[in-house]
């Protein structure tokens, strides 16, 4: 009692440690997709989530891009100094600048390091929307847009608005992401992933030695193998193939059942494969047959059995067996069901030769004697029907019943030898062993075909649903 109790508890603290890891696993690859998809959804955390960019861009390594950082200061400036109206020296001078700054932008595209190009065409496509020209250019709308007469002649409130709301968004957005010494850009994630990593190594090492520890032949090398999958945690790189071991990890804990997907997944590939594959191994085995039979190899098999040691798993000839069983049935069942057919045709030769025979024909010519033929006829046919169905059935009997003893199981066994090695010699003269194995190459031939059609003809998802419901059956047993 005291041992089943210890057991449950043992069991539950291991359950509840692999839970443990299975969630601490599935926490660091959220964090890893995160990370992954950070500067993707950045624009969306940017609007929405403007505290995560805070705290997360230092880790990317993304600083605000100094060109568009120092357009927007600038136009921060002008909005101060504005009150002072648009002649004021300070405004011409920021005005100037603007423009200067207007035409490097689109001249050097200081989005491209962010790798958001598309944000510059947007402007571009607005402002061109917001003062056209002739020649369409973005370059010409800009220079317009921060000039005093336009500024004069437009309500300039409505103007700032406008391009706080249409231009200002994309140039916040825009960074700058430094380059790390290995060549690569600048990313800190790993100082993240250190303590996930000692964690997972360490666990991994102590797997390692209990799994060495309870099976001794197994070494190192191999107790890592056990569970190779635990690797994807502790590499740096390839980072998204840690969904392996979470799945299994959060599986093996009992927090989500795979069982489903494994059986169905496992039964796809089955259908995919199961009937090239039978068809592969039915081809196998009978060209394999037809090789024996074409050069004589199964021949020699089967006539030198006798010679042959032979191991016997039950004491019983299962040749003889079914010889005597085949002989049974024909003598005793089929040869009386097809009696009238036997009459037939032995009534049909035995006129043939009656009419044939000129005796006969003279002896029916006498007065009185006229049916003699057609008496004769009948009688031979009865008797010859009766030899042939009957005199069978009757020589098993008498066999069978001669077999009671020792003495007639002793001469039985002898009839049953010396029959098998008379047809094993008249089965090896050469036109029979030919014609034998021309008719059993026909036949596998003739197999192969109708046994590919079949499997094509037949439902591999449907033989799998039977198998698996033979699976439950036998479980329940």
């Amino acid at each position: 009692m005291a041992t089943t109790k210890y057991t449950r508890q043992n069991t539950r603290k291991v359950l509840i440690f692999e839970i443990s890891m299975a969630l601490l696993a599935l926490v660091n690859f959220t964090l890893v997709l995160f990370n992954m998809t950070y500067i993707t959804f950045r624009d969306f955390y940017f609007d929405y989530i403007p505290s995560l960019i805070k705290i997360y861009d230092p880790i990317k390594g993304i600083k605000p891009n100094r060109d568009t950082e120092k357009y927007l200061d600038i136009f921060e400036e002008l909005k101060t100094k504005i009150p002072r109206g648009v002649d004021s020296l300070v405004v011409q001078e920021q005005l100037e600048e603007l423009r200067k700054l207007s035409v490097d932008m689109i001249n050097q595209n200081p989005f491209a390091v962010a790798n958001k190009s598309g944000s510059l065409e947007k402007i571009k496509n607005r402002i061109r929307d917001r003062i056209p020209n002739p020649e369409d250019s973005a370059k010409e709308s800009l220079i317009t847009f921060w000039s005093k007469e336009y500024l004069t002649k437009n309500q300039l409130t409505d103007e700032f608005k406008w391009f706080e709301k249409e231009i200002q968004p994309l140039m916040t957005k825009n960074y700058y992401r430094g380059i790390g010494e290995t060549g690569g850009l600048t990313d800190y994630f790993g100082i993240i992933e250190i303590p996930f990593i000692i964690i997972f190594g360490l666990e991994f090492l102590g797997r390692t030695f209990l799994i060495s520890s309870r099976y001794p032949s197994v070494n190192w090398p191999e107790a890592m193998l056990w569970r190779w999958y635990d690797i994807f945690l502790l590499l740096p790189f390839i980072q998204i193939l840690r969904i392996i071991p979470v799945t299994i990890r959060l599986n093996d804990a009992k927090i989500i059942n795979l069982e489903t997907i494994r059986t169905q997944a496992s039964r796809g590939f089955l259908a995919s494969i199961a009937q090239e594959l039978t068809e592969v191994v039915i081809m196998q085995v009978i060209n394999q047959v037809q090789k024996d039979v074409t050069n004589g190899e199964l021949a020699k098999r089967i006539f030198s059995f006798q010679e042959r040691t032979y191991i016997d798993l039950n004491n019983i000839n299962e040749i003889e067996a079914i010889t005597a069983k085949l002989v049974q049935i024909t003598v005793c069942k089929v040869i009386p069901q097809v009696q009238s057919e036997i009459e037939a045709i032995i009534s049909y030769n035995v006129e043939k030769i009656i009419t044939s025979s000129p005796a006969l024909q003279r002896l029916q010519e006498i007065p009185g004697v006229e049916n003699l033929g057609n008496q004769l006829s009948e009688r031979l046919v009865k008797e010859l029907s009766n030899i042939v169905t009957e005199g069978p059935q009757n020589a098993y009997e008498i066999v069978k019943t001669a077999m009671a003893d020792p003495e007639g199981t002793k001469l039985s066994e002898q009839l049953v030898q010396h029959f098998s090695k008379v047809l094993n010699a008249e089965l090896q003269e050469e036109d029979t062993l030919k014609e034998l194995q021309s008719l059993v190459l026909a036949f596998l031939e003739e197999v192969k075909i109708n046994y590919v059609m079949a499997i094509s003809e037949e439902d591999v998802e449907k033989l799998l649903e039977e198998t698996r419901q033979l699976q439950l059956r036998a479980n329940k047993y």
